[in-house]
């Protein structure tokens, strides 16, 4: 039994309802193929292998690849400790409607807040706010777009992607004092 239990806000409750109303299966596969590929193992492995990578490299190659990975397992462990002490019902163990129109169930039925997907999503479109216009619009346009993706699946209330989004954007950004990562992107930091 955990400490703390949240319930769904009326705007959670809406949404919810309006994409089990209609969602289909064609939607729910490609929604669960693109959540797939943010998976905290496939994210993990990805972390080490570009920290590998950036081992003999410059100084600033080696400190994004110390960032990326330290940023990767700190947002993978602080929703497991949260979901241990915070219970909400997945909005997907909550609608029969959903099941009928092709929604499959997610996870631990007690374990919707916080999205640990929209958590390191939010923490990469944090850590790309240092890179120029174009592939950082990209990145946090893929990140959001990701994110999306746990609401249309019906795994998570809308509020647990925005405050897991929230949550791993201010915990990449505590530990950019930690590894050395740039706080300001590099076009704030070019004189002018």
């Amino acid at each position: 039994m955990a400490l703390v239990e949240v319930k769904p806000t009326k705007p959670d409750l809406l949404i919810a309802q309006t994409v089990a109303r209609n969602t289909n299966h064609r939607a729910e596969m490609v929604s669960r193929g693109l959540t797939w590929g943010v998976d905290e193992k496939i994210l993990l492995a990805l972390a080490v292998a570009g920290w590998v990578a950036s081992r003999g490299r410059s100084e600033q190659l080696q400190r994004a690849g110390n960032h990326a990975l330290l940023v990767t397992v700190a947002v993978s462990l602080v929703p497991h400790g949260l979901k241990s002490v915070i219970d909400q019902t997945r909005p997907d163990r909550k609608t029969v409607l959903g099941h009928v129109h092709g929604v499959s169930f997610s996870g631990k039925r007690e374990d919707a807040f916080p999205s640990e997907h929209a958590l390191h999503m939010g923490a990469l479109a944090s850590a790309a706010g240092t890179l120029p216009p174009m592939p950082r619009r990209v990145i946090q346009t893929l990140a959001v777009g990701l994110s999306l993706t746990r609401i249309v699946v019906l795994a998570h209330w809308a509020s647990d992607v925005v405050a897991g989004f929230a949550l791993g954007a201010v915990m990449e950004r505590m530990l950019r004092f930690w590894t050395g990562y740039p706080l300001r992107s590099s076009d704030e930091r070019r004189p002018k």
